[in-house]
């Protein structure tokens, strides 16, 4: 499963520019390698952004340095960290109905 974003200002990362961010979702591994979910959870069952460790699974799903994620303009970083997140609120495929 990927999520495509297109940038609304292009950023550089690997020494090109890039306009346009493909996020896939982290694998099981990645995400104990990181140690946090990049969401909160409060009080009221409502779910707030992690933007520290977003940052570091659009890093890292993106394949972009994080200097990289610095660079993205405020809203395509909301949007990238939205769609991470998507990611841990959905199963990657339907549960079969057969």
């Amino acid at each position: 499963m990927k999520e495509v974003i297109k940038l609304s200002a292009p950023i550089k990362a690997h020494d090109e520019e890039v306009t346009q961010l493909e996020l896939r979702r982290p694998t099981v591994v990645e995400v104990r390698k990181l140690k946090s979910l990049p969401y909160k959870i409060d009080a009221e069952d409502a779910v707030a952004v992690d933007m520290d460790v977003a940052a570091k699974y659009i890093a890292l799903c993106g394949h972009i340095p994080s200097s990289s994620v610095d660079q993205l303009d405020l809203a395509d970083l909301n949007n990238a960290a939205w769609k991470i997140v998507g990611f841990f609120m959905k199963p990657a495929s339907a549960p079969s109905t057969s």
